[in-house]
């Protein structure tokens, strides 16, 4: 059976792990057979599984050793508290410590196996984690009170449980198949949409030379502003996001607008008061992204009602959005890219001051003041601020197929 489990086995293509229902069944011979048993069929279970999945060599003698020394230690273990403490196979602790023992077993499984993929890659175990295992945290679980039930079982009427164990096998791996193909569609799905708004962001710069650099100054102010002023770090990742994303409504602008240096005509000034709400209504489409969008839509909301497009006022304006309208202001006055004459940080400051308690939020203006008065000028001029990097796209669709915005 495990053996079988390993040969119909799902592939996590993201990670670059496999996960198969030989798991399953080589706890069930740790608690039936004891460790040195459960040790040869976890050897056979990957050579045997070898010959379909053909693997590198590094990766063949990486998984020997896993399925070697995770079987062998959580078996010897069992065996010996199990003995040592006096358990009955009939007795209730006994099913508490095989419970105990797949966690146990599933840990060292993954730590070994995952860690190896995570030296390869120099990436971090704990993201591996996030990545693969909390995924299937539910499943596992799940199984592990499936291992307690057969091995019930088992104790109670013998070899009925292993045809039990066969049908419970069956439908652990279409599950789990079903899980990772749904896994994947969403990194597909996320990759598209994601990709789809920096496209158009990147069409938009191209119009107007400012809009990617300008964005990605938004963000990086915007994180650090709302990390200054003691928020989650959801909400700082909120912000970044959506000062990445809030000038997205611009790609409706017709060129003489983008690039006009005379003011604008009623019309005109008609349609740039709508660009919050074209950017939040893209923003929208994307499953998860309705916080973001809300605060794209009120980014030009002022603290005086003032603002557009709803014409909200003080608190009605979320807080987020109002962190982004001080950096918004800040970067349009200090940016060399803009079409309007740069103002030095000083002459900025003191504008952001004049306006403080009218158009922008007295209390985010000065927790931005004391975060510029101790940078350098590379911060307080935002002119290398990247969007690429900030928008940092692979990882973003790891963390929307997992539900993060």
């Amino acid at each position: 059976m495990a053996i079988a489990g390993d040969l119909t086995a799902a592939s996590t293509a993201a990670a670059k792990l496999k996960v198969s229902g030989s798991f399953f069944a080589l706890v069930l011979a740790i608690v039936l057979l004891g460790g040195p048993p459960a040790a040869l069929i976890g050897v056979a279970t990957i050579l045997v599984g070898w010959l379909r999945w053909r693997e590198a060599g590094h990766y063949l003698r990486q998984n020997l050793v896993a399925y070697a020394v995770f079987p062998l230690a959580c078996g010897l273990a069992f065996h010996y508290v199990r003995d040592s403490a006096g358990i009955g196979r009939g007795d209730a602790a006994f099913y508490v410590l095989v419970f105990v023992t797949f966690v146990a077993a599933l840990a060292l499984n993954f730590t070994l196996t995952a860690g190896y993929q995570s030296w390869l890659e120099g990436s971090r175990l704990t993201a591996k984690a996030r990545e693969v295992l909390v995924p299937l945290l539910p499943t596992e679980l799940y199984n592990a009170v499936f291992v307690v039930l057969i091995s019930f079982v088992y104790v109670r009427v013998g070899m009925v449980a292993i045809a039990l164990l066969v049908v419970v096998l069956a439908g652990f791996q279409h599950l789990l198949r079903e899980l990772l193909v749904s896994q994947h569609r969403s990194n597909q799905l996320a990759s598209l949409q994601l990709g789809m708004m920096s496209a158009l962001l990147h069409t938009l710069d191209a119009r107007d030379r400012m809009t990617a650099r300008h964005s990605a100054a938004v963000a990086r102010y915007s994180r650090e502003i709302a990390r200054a002023a003691g928020l989650s770090e959801r909400d700082q990742e909120l912000v970044h996001t959506a000062g990445l994303l809030h000038d997205l409504g611009k790609f409706t602008f017709p060129d003489r607008i983008l690039s006009a240096e005379a003011p604008l005509a009623p019309d005109e000034w008609r349609l740039v008061r709508r660009h919050p709400y074209q950017g939040a209504k893209i923003v929208s489409q994307v499953a998860g992204y309705g916080p973001i969008a809300d605060i794209v839509l009120a980014h030009h909301e002022r603290v005086d009602g003032a603002g557009y497009p709803r014409g909200l006022a003080g608190e009605e304006i979320p807080a987020l959005a109002r962190i982004i309208s001080v950096a918004d202001v800040y970067d349009v006055m200090t940016a060399r890219d803009s079409y309007r004459k740069p103002v030095s940080s000083g002459e900025a400051i003191d504008e952001l001051r004049r306006v403080a308690g009218a158009q922008l939020d007295a209390r985010f203006v000065e927790v931005f003041v004391e975060l510029l008065e101790g940078r350098d000028v590379s911060f307080r001029h935002a002119d290398d601020a990247d969007f690429d990097a900030e928008l940092a796209l692979e990882r973003r669709v790891h963390a929307y197929a997992a539900g993060q915005p």
